[in-house]
């Protein structure tokens, strides 16, 4: 018994036409550009959320250091993991600590900069008042 193809009416042979299969081809391409661009906004997203998570470590170290010395004052620099700092600056203060007041900042580098314009520079005070310095508004959520 011999194996046939399909055959629809007059005689052609069932299967996909070109156009059938550019069509599927064109959907996979604006579904993989979606997702593409998906995922990159969450890792912008997660390594900002690592350098918040860095800053709020660099502020309890600063209550640490005032518990001691009564003061933030010569407080050393906080540092932060090396996934952080492969997107992120070093957090630093802004100015100089005083014996009651400081701010700690953490600017973005290199793709990162460019790619969170929203939220871009964090910073933190003594007071745990939050900051960013993009173009974000108080819906946004940068922290």
């Amino acid at each position: 018994m011999k194996h046939r193809c399909p055959v629809r009416r007059h005689g052609h042979v069932a299967g996909f036409t070109l156009i059938e299969l550019m069509i599927v081809v064109a959907i996979i391409a604006i579904l993989a550009a979606i997702a593409l661009a998906s995922y990159q906004s969450q890792v912008v997203k997660s390594r900002r959320a690592a350098a918040a998570s860095c800053l709020q470590q660099g502020a309890q170290f600063m209550e640490r250091y005032y518990t001691i010395n009564l003061s933030y004052a010569n407080a050393p620099r906080p540092d932060c993991d090396a996934d952080v700092r492969a997107h992120y600056a070093q957090p630093d203060f802004v100015g100089t600590p005083a014996a009651k007041t400081y701010t700690l900042q953490i600017v973005p580098t290199g793709a990162q900069a460019s790619k969170d314009t929203l939220c871009g520079t964090l910073s933190i005070n003594q007071q745990g008042v939050r900051g960013e310095g993009g173009t974000a508004t108080a819906a946004d959520q940068c922290w």
